[in-house]
């Protein structure tokens, strides 16, 4: 396990005032936390404030929503990035999932507010209400075309909604328990969803039919995703024919985070289980960053890279703290993760250092999504960030 370095969350705002200051720390396993400050020294003739760290710590490249940090002792480099935007008035309370169009152009989010709502991703400027489901909306996302949203609730409903009138187009039922989670299969003619009653299950848009129960684990599903996996694994068999409405489900493996503390993998198509994985807690996310590359999130902090080929032992396991894991994306040759405490982070192969994204303070951050160079965040605050990350 890593040093990891904190700052505090409003250090931008901070350390544009004259004087100011603001606290860093650095925390390694098994030894003393180091405690430091940065202090505004003037600004350069470009505008850049002019920042000191204080003993322990070494600052490097410092711009107007960016600064790099460095701890010699624990050999540990982190760039602080701050929002490029922050959008305050799409929803009055915790925004608990959130997505981006194909194209860049809109969003889609839900909120403890009982409200899932479309709007403009540059500027935050809502587009359409989409209302239909009883109780909380756990989770949206946009089909490929960008035109059409899935959702699911605690309303135990499956909803295709269009983007462009708001209309709810199809309404799956047959869970006994609140929605989780959603994939969807290529284009997206099949969609799968995971519950609470432990199944999760594939469903045909175009028939508005359930094509099956892919998996009954007995526990809580709270995350899916849905891969092609390496030719080298053995999906199984499906005991009878695949129906013709199953569009693309050939040749995919389905990963089942579960409340039990188990990763599962299931051939998409044979219903068979591939491999079982334990881990620390519960797992709370799980996607691919390759054919043969997975990871997942436990609700102790953990999150383990795995090889789906070979899932006895994880390739490494990533800890920044013990809050839990609430949301994994990958990006470009990395990842990023969201966890319990606020913390929002980016891990890339090439790079020597992990990109912070701040201002969340301690407010879990539930959910991640890219768009191109762009990453946006919700929280429970309520607030939408976007992060700009050009310069990685």
């Amino acid at each position: 396990m890593a040093a990891t370095l904190r700052i505090q969350s409003d250090w931008s705002q901070v350390l544009r005032r004259d004087e100011g200051e603001a606290w860093l720390s650095c925390r390694s396993p098994g030894k003393p936390t180091l405690y430091g400050s940065l202090t505004r020294r003037g600004l350069s003739t470009e505008g850049v404030p002019d920042i000191a760290a204080s003993e322990g710590f070494v600052v490097g490249e410092v711009t107007k929503k960016s600064i790099v940090i460095s701890c010699p002792r624990e050999n540990v480099s982190t760039k602080f990035l701050a929002p490029y935007t922050t959008f305050c008035g799409i929803h009055q309370k915790s925004v608990t999932c959130l997505d981006i169009s194909s194209g860049g152009g809109l969003g889609v989010s839900t909120s403890t507010d009982g409200t899932m709502k479309i709007w403009q991703a540059a500027n935050g400027e809502i587009r359409r209400l989409l209302e239909g489901h009883v109780y909380d909306v756990n989770c949206c996302r946009f089909f490929p075309s960008g035109l059409v949203v899935l959702s699911g609730g605690m309303d135990a409903q499956l909803k295709v909604w269009s983007a462009e009138d708001a209309s709810c187009v199809v309404t799956f039922k047959g869970h006994k328990g609140g929605i989780l989670d959603t994939a969807i299969v290529d284009r997206g003619r099949n969609v799968l969803s995971c519950s609470r009653d432990g199944t999760a299950r594939l469903w045909d848009c175009g028939k508005s039919a359930c094509l099956g129960v892919i998996a009954d684990c007995g526990s809580p599903i709270n995350g899916i995703a849905v891969g092609t996996a390496d030719d080298s694994l053995n999906l199984g068999t499906p005991e009878k024919p695949p129906s013709d409405r199953e569009i693309g489900t050939e040749g995919k493996i389905l990963l089942l985070a579960r409340e039990d503390k188990k990763l599962q993998g299931v051939g998409l198509q044979s219903r068979q289980p591939v491999f079982l994985f334990v881990g620390s807690d519960a797992f709370n996310c799980c996607t691919f960053l390759s054919s043969t590359y997975i990871l997942a999130g436990t609700q102790d902090g953990n999150i383990y890279q795995l090889d789906v080929r070979n899932t006895n032992t994880p390739i490494q396991v990533v800890h920044r703290s013990g809050a839990p894991v609430l949301s994994l994306l990958p990006y470009r040759d990395g990842f990023v993760a969201s966890q319990g405490d606020g913390t929002c982070f980016v891990i890339q192969q090439d790079l020597d250092y992990v990109l912070d994204l701040t201002e969340a303070d301690c407010d879990p951050v539930y959910k991640v999504a890219s768009w191109e160079k762009q990453i946006y965040t919700c929280c429970r605050d309520g607030i939408v960030r976007r992060y700009q990350l050009s310069d990685l």
